[in-house]
Order: structure tokens, then C-alpha cells, then sequence
């Protein structure tokens, strides 16, 4: 038997999962926990590197910075 722990944070996409287990037949069990863990070493990582990212956007939207093509980010490559 395999244990799979899912964080949902909305009640549509809830709601979407429980379908597709139900039409897999497979038991679930849902938790009742409104607490917040704190992040994970590798998911504060990835929080850091969006929350850079959507600064970044948002400057480039506002004309502060330029972005690099991506046919040049992929040359560099």
C-alpha cells in the first residue's frame, strides 16, 4: 500500500481529486486540518525563486528592466 499526501487549498480542485480517486475506486481519507506547516527547506527554495520571478515580471511590466529574449537565454545554453 503506497501513502500519498495531498495539500489542497481550495474547495474546486477538492472536489476535482475526490472525483478522479472515486473513479479510480480507490480509498481516501480527507483531514480536517486548517493548521499551516511551515515550508520545507526545497519548497521555500522554490517560493524564493517565484516570489523573485513575479518581482521581476511586475518590473518589467512597469518599464524598470528589460528581460532577456528567450532565444538568447537558449543560445547560452
Amino acid at each position: 500500500m503506497t501513502t500519498l499526501t495531498v495539500n489542497i487549498e481550495d474547495k474546486k480542485t477538492e472536489k476535482a481529486i475526490k472525483a478522479v480517486l472515486d473513479a479510480f475506486g480507490l480509498d481516501y481519507y480527507v483531514a480536517k486540518d486548517n493548521t499551516k506547516r511551515p515550508l520545507s527547506k526545497s519548497e521555500q527554495v522554490m517560493y524564493n525563486r517565484l516570489k523573485r520571478s513575479v518581482k521581476e515580471i511586475n518590473l518589467y511590466k512597469e518599464g524598470k528592466i528589460e528581460l532577456q529574449d528567450a532565444r538568447e537565454f537558449l543560445n547560452e545554453l
